[in-house]
C-alpha cells in the first residue's frame, strides 16, 4: 500500500483561495512525514495555481463531471485509485451520497473522509430524517470513516439529520495560511490605485460569488443609506457571479456608480492588496454558511467584519468583540453598523486585532491540518 492521500475537489482552481492553500499547506505535512499527495481538481490548474501547489510530493490529476454519477466519472475515478493506490480518500466539496466511498475501499484504500462544506439555504432548519432514509444514506456512507464539518454549524446539522452516527462527525474549521498574510500597506494602496479608489476615502469591500444568496441586494441598499450620511466612502465588490451585470446595472439605477467598483475576480486577495485596501469587509449573506473563507482572511488580515447572524458566520464574527453581526435580509441594521466602524477609526482598530487573534488561535491553517492529518491517523 503506498503511502498516499488522494484528495478529491470538485471545484475548478482558478485562483489562489482557501481550496489551493489547504491542498499545498496539506501536501506539505504530508510531505513532512513522508506521504505522497495526489490533489484532484474538475479542470486543469492555472499556471499560477500549478506552481503554487508544486512540491516534490504532489501530483495533480483532473476528473470532469465528478458530481454526476454516471460510468465516465465512475471509470475516472477507478483509474486515479489504480494509478495511484492511495491508502486515504478524502471528498470535498462533492455530493454527500456518491458511489465514491464504495469504490475506494474496492479499490484498497483503508480510509474514507467526506468533508461538509455546504451552506444551507436560507430558513433551512435541520430536522431528523425518517428511519427509512438513516439508515439508507448510513448504508450508502458505510465506507466512510468521517465526515469532517467546517463550522459547528454544519456538524450540529449533521448530527440533527442523523443521516451519519454522531461519533463520526468532527469539526475542523476553514483556515488560513497566516505566513502568506503581509502587513506590507503598498499592496493596499496598488489595489486602490488599480480602480481609481483614492487614497484618502474610506473603503468597505465585500469579496464573494455575486449572487443573491450572499446579500448583495442588501448591501447595495445598505450602501446607499450609508452614502446619504457619508458620501466620501467607497465600496469594492470583488469577485464574479451570474448576478454581476444585474446588479452593476441597478447600482446605475439606484445612483450609486460614482462611489461602487466592481472588480472582477481577484486571482489571489491576500497578497494583491483586496484586504490591505479596505477599512473593513462585510459578508451580509442570507444563506447559512458553513464557514465563509473570506470572513476569516479578511480577520486575519486585521481587518473588522459586518456579517449575519447566521449559519457558522458568528463562529468567527464575535459581535461586538471582531466586528458586528446583524439579522439577515436587514439593509438598515447593516447601514447603521457601518457608519458606526466608519465614524471610528479606534474601533476598527480594537477590532481588527482581536479578529486577527481569533484567527491565530482557532483558524489558523497549519494548525488545522495538523488537526485534519491526526483525524487520518497519520502521526
Amino acid at each position: 500500500m503506498n503511502r498516499t492521500v488522494l484528495s478529491v475537489f470538485d471545484i475548478e482552481p482558478f485562483r489562489i483561495g482557501g481550496v489551493e492553500m489547504f491542498a499545498r499547506e496539506l501536501s506539505t505535512q504530508l510531505d513532512g512525514r513522508g506521504w505522497n499527495s495526489v490533489v484532484c481538481f474538475i479542470t486543469p490548474p492555472t499556471e499560477a495555481v500549478r506552481m503554487f501547489l508544486t512540491l516534490p510530493n504532489v501530483t495533480v490529476e483532473v476528473l470532469p463531471n465528478v458530481e454526476r454519477f454516471g460510468w465516465q466519472p465512475m471509470a475516472g475515478f477507478s483509474a486515479l485509485l489504480r494509478r495511484h493506490r492511495p491508502e486515504i480518500v478524502h471528498l470535498q466539496f462533492t455530493p454527500f451520497l456518491s458511489p465514491y466511498p464504495w469504490l475506494a475501499r474496492l479499490h484498497g484504500a483503508k480510509r474514507v473522509f467526506f468533508t461538509d462544506q455546504g451552506s444551507r439555504p436560507e430558513g433551512y432548519i435541520p430536522r431528523r430524517a425518517p428511519l427509512w432514509k438513516r439508515l439508507a444514506v448510513r448504508s450508502i456512507n458505510l465506507p466512510m470513516s468521517a465526515v469532517i464539518c467546517v463550522s459547528n454549524f454544519n456538524r450540529r446539522c449533521m448530527a440533527e439529520t442523523g443521516r451519519m452516527p454522531a461519533e463520526r462527525i468532527r469539526t475542523i474549521y476553514n483556515a488560513v495560511d497566516l505566513t502568506r498574510v503581509s502587513s506590507n500597506g503598498d499592496a493596499g494602496l496598488a489595489f486602490r490605485q488599480r480602480y481609481s479608489i483614492p487614497v484618502d476615502r474610506p473603503l468597505v469591500v465585500q469579496v464573494s460569488w455575486i449572487i443573491p444568496e450572499k446579500g448583495f441586494p442588501d448591501m447595495l441598499e445598505a450602501a446607499r443609506l450609508v452614502l446619504t450620511h457619508e458620501p466620501d466612502v467607497w465600496f469594492a465588490f470583488v469577485g464574479e457571479g451570474a448576478f454581476r451585470n444585474e446588479y452593476s446595472r441597478r447600482t446605475a439605477e439606484m445612483g450609486l456608480s460614482e462611489r461602487i467598483i466592481w472588480t472582477g475576480p481577484v486571482a489571489d486577495p491576500l497578497t494583491n492588496g483586496v484586504y490591505a485596501a479596505a477599512d473593513f469587509v462585510c459578508q451580509p449573506s442570507r444563506w447559512q454558511e458553513a464557514c465563509a473563507w473570506t470572513i476569516v482572511e479578511a480577520m486575519s488580515c486585521r481587518k473588522p467584519v459586518v456579517g449575519t447572524r447566521i449559519g457558522g458566520i458568528p463562529e468567527a464574527v464575535e459581535d461586538g468583540e471582531t466586528g458586528y453581526l446583524v439579522p439577515p435580509g436587514n439593509p438598515p441594521a447593516l447601514a447603521e453598523k457601518m457608519l458606526s466602524l466608519l465614524r471610528d477609526s479606534a474601533l476598527r482598530e480594537r477590532m481588527g486585532e482581536a479578529g486577527r487573534r481569533v484567527v491565530e488561535t482557532r483558524f489558523n491553517l497549519e494548525t488545522n491540518v495538523a488537526e485534519l492529518l491526526r483525524t487520518y491517523g497519520i502521526a
